[in-house]
C-alpha cells in the first residue's frame, strides 16, 4: 500500500469488506496498521479507509488467552465516522425491480410486491437476492417474454431460505452470541423480560439487522422471522425420530380401511368406560 500510494498521482480509498470476520492477532494487527499510517498519508498510504461489515468496529471482540474480552485500546480508536446502510424504501424497491423489467419487457405480478415488502421490509441484500432467484435461478423465467408470477415468486423465497446462502447463515451463525441470543430467544418467547433488554445488546441485535426497534422491538422481517426459528431449533428437529403413522399405508397415503376400524375401536373403548363407570 505504501509504496501504491507514493506512486500514483491521486489519492488512494481503500474499502476492506467483510473486515469484521477477522479475529484476534489479525484483526488487531490491520487496526495498528491503520492507525500508524494515519499519519503517513496520501503519500504513503491510502488517503481514507473504509472498513464494511455487519458490525461497528465498537462492537470488534478480541478475546484474550484466559477468555477475557478486549474492546478498547489504540488499535481500536481510528473510526473517524459510522455509517449504517438503512433498508430500502417500499418505492425503492418497486423502483429497482421495475429496472428489470425496463431493459428486458419482463413483467412482475403487481401481487409480487406485497410479498416482497412483507418478506424483507427493504433489507438490500433480501431485495437483490430474491430478484436474483426470480430472474435467473428459475429457468423458464430466462425467457423475458414470460411474466414473473406471483406462484414462482414463492418458489424463488423458499430456494433463498433454503440455499443457505452465506448472508443467511452467517447471520444465523450471530445466533450463538449471548448478547443476540438473549434478545431472539426473549422475542421468540414473547417473554416480558423483553421490556429489560440492555441497551447495548439491543443496539447491537439491531446493527445486525436481525431487530427494528421501533415501533416496538420485533424481528426484522418475514423471512427472518422465518428464518431464525428453523435454525434455533434444527438440531431438535434432526433429533426427532418419525415413526410411520397409523393411518397411513406404506406408501404414505390414507390408509382408509385401518382409520375406519381405529375409529370403531375408539367407540368400543368409550363405550365400555362409560358403562364401567
Amino acid at each position: 500500500m505504501s509504496y501504491w500510494a507514493s506512486h500514483s498521482d491521486r489519492p488512494i480509498v481503500l474499502m476492506l469488506d467483510e473486515v469484521d470476520a477477522l479475529v484476534g492477532d489479525t484483526l488487531i494487527s490491520l487496526l495498528r496498521q491503520i492507525r500508524a499510517g494515519y499519519t503517513e498519508r496520501p503519500e504513503a498510504f491510502p488517503q481514507s479507509v473504509i472498513l464494511c461489515g455487519v458490525r461497528d468496529v465498537r462492537d470488534y471482540r478480541i478475546h484474550t488467552s484466559h477468555q477475557e474480552i478486549i474492546t478498547g485500546g489504540s488499535a481500536f480508536n481510528i473510526k473517524a465516522e459510522s455509517l449504517r446502510m438503512g433498508n430500502f424504501s417500499a418505492e425503492d424497491v418497486k423502483a429497482l425491480y421495475q429496472q428489470h423489467t425496463y431493459e428486458t419487457g419482463q413483467a412482475f405480478d403487481p401481487g409480487i410486491f406485497v410479498e416482497l415488502w412483507a418478506d424483507t421490509e427493504g433489507q438490500p441484500w433480501l431485495v437483490n437476492a430474491l430478484g436474483y432467484e426470480l430472474t435467473w435461478e428459475d429457468r423458464t423465467a430466462r425467457d423475458r417474454s414470460q411474466p414473473i408470477t406471483l406462484e414462482g415468486y414463492g418458489a424463488a423465497r423458499e430456494r433463498l431460505i433454503q440455499s443457505r446462502a452465506t448472508h443467511l447463515d452467517q447471520l444465523a451463525d450471530k445466533l450463538s452470541e449471548p448478547r443476540v441470543n438473549r434478545v431472539i430467544s426473549a422475542l421468540l418467547a414473547g417473554e416480558e423480560s423483553r421490556l429489560r433488554f440492555a441497551e447495548a445488546d439491543l443496539q447491537y441485535v439491531a446493527d445486525l439487522g436481525l431487530i427494528q426497534r421501533k415501533p416496538e422491538v420485533r424481528i426484522s422481517n418475514r423471512i427472518y422471522r422465518e428464518l431464525i426459528p428453523r435454525e434455533i431449533t434444527a438440531p431438535i428437529q434432526d433429533g426427532i425420530h418419525l415413526e410411520q403413522s397409523w393411518y397411513l399405508t406404506a406408501e404414505r397415503k390414507l390408509d382408509m380401511v385401518n382409520k375406519i376400524w381405529h375409529r370403531q375401536e375408539s367407540w368400543q373403548n368409550r363405550a365400555i368406560n362409560v358403562w364401567g363407570a
